[in-house]
């Protein structure tokens, strides 16, 4: 029994890094997202630049955290629910790290729009990227404090930003009036879209909070 108690020790130790791991990728994730809403509503090519710069740590962390993950489940002997926590985290990663790309490609689209006038549409495409951050955030704190009921709340989040989805596409592609370059047209729809998607990603960031909790998916 005294054998194995230091390893359990050890084992603990480093999930709980891994778990600090994984809050500071969040973390840099939601600081993506809000150079994401800079770039984009407030036309700062300087912070679409730093998402770019951002995304480098953010994927170098993805792929420690990875390996991390990996050596604890093949190294040690992980109960049930270790192996839990650490499946749920490697695929939680995953979905941080798409949040992440889909920020940085808004960056870029903020710098293809530049040249454009703002289009009438940006206050509710304002309205749609405030509602991901703040699921994105909430998802994080469920997962600090490991509350399951909070991260299954950020599903009915994601109802409203489908009805966001909705509602700025079909005022989009049904203009018909528009005059000129539709570029910046496609580029609103293609926003919108990876809008759509990051809060998908935070759904389910917020229900691998749930399953780590409950072992119920």
């Amino acid at each position: 029994m005294e054998d194995t108690k230091p390893t359990r020790i050890q084992f603990e130790r480093q999930l709980r890094r891994v778990q600090r791991d994984v809050l500071r990728m969040g973390a840099l994730v939601e600081h993506s997202c809000w150079l994401a809403r800079k770039a984009l509503l407030e036309r700062d090519l300087e912070a679409s630049h730093q998402i770019s710069l951002q995304e480098k740590q953010i994927d170098q962390l993805y792929r420690q955290i990875e390996i991390e993950c990996v050596n604890l489940m093949a190294l040690q002997a992980p109960v049930t629910q270790d192996l839990r926590m650490l499946s749920a985290l490697m695929q939680l990663i995953r979905d941080l790290e798409r949040i992440g790309d889909y920020a940085e490609d808004i960056g870029e689209i903020a710098v293809k729009l530049f040249p454009y006038p703002v289009h009438s549409c940006m206050d509710r495409v304002q309205i749609m990227i405030d509602r991901c951050r703040a699921m994105l955030a909430m998802g994080l704190v469920a997962l600090s404090d490991l509350d399951a009921e909070s991260g299954l709340d950020i599903k009915f989040k994601d109802d409203a930003v489908d009805s966001d989805y909705e509602t700025l596409y079909n005022l989009l592609a049904r203009q018909t009036n528009v005059q000129g370059n539709i570029e910046p047209i496609v580029l609103l729809v293609l926003t919108i879209r990876h809008l759509e998607r990051m809060a998908d990603h935070a759904t389910n960031i917020g229900k691998r909070v749930a399953y780590i909790v409950t072992g119920q998916r």
